[in-house]
């Protein structure tokens, strides 16, 4: 489900934003009586029967491939992160909401030639068939430069910038029979 967060350091509101506070923010009623503001984070995540918060990523950023299988970043990149080559992945969903693609963008570490992309495709392929929350990536890209970044937050992947990328590289003829499984 959907993190939130209450306490003295959560907001009651935004200032001057109303339509994000009303998205944001949820009034709860207590026990007692009293109320409290409730704030949704926008980051999905499960506990665990030892009551420990599993994060999975941003609730905007899952891949919802049908109606029962969604896939969540936090869950899906770590796996290919662990490659040696592989400076960091970028899960992102193309197609339509609800029936999507699932692609994993690849930023390769430095000094890794252009000419290994083939090799290192099959290997990430082969890591993704080895695990229920990977499986179901479908087309795995070779992103030839830094991945875009959110400008405030150096760290955070501009995926929506390379979901566009990938759609125009699954879409073009050439990579018609290279952007999937088959």
């Amino acid at each position: 489900g959907e993190i939130t967060v209450a306490g003295p350091t959560a907001t009651d509101a935004y200032f001057n934003r109303d339509a994000a506070t009303r998205a944001a923010k949820i009034r709860e009623v207590l026990a007692d009586g009293s109320e409290r503001i409730v704030h949704r984070m926008g980051d999905l995540g499960w506990f665990d029967e030892e009551g420990r918060l599993w994060f999975c990523g941003r609730k905007s950023q899952r891949v919802a491939i049908d109606d029962s299988t969604v896939l969540c970043t936090e869950q899906v990149e770590p796996v290919f992160n662990a490659h040696a080559d592989v400076v960091r992945s970028a899960l992102v969903g193309i197609g339509e909401q609800g029936a999507r693609r699932a692609v994993l963008c690849v930023e390769l570490r430095s000094g890794v030639a252009q000419q290994e992309w083939p090799r290192m495709e099959q290997e990430l392929r082969h890591i993704a068939d080895g695990h229920v929350h990977t499986a179901r990536v479908e087309v795995f890209l070779h992103y030839p430069k830094a991945f875009p970044v959110d400008i405030r937050h150096n760290a955070k992947i501009g995926r929506e910038k390379l979901a566009v990328w990938a759609a125009k590289r699954c879409s073009s003829p050439c990579m018609q029979g290279e952007a999937g499984r088959g």
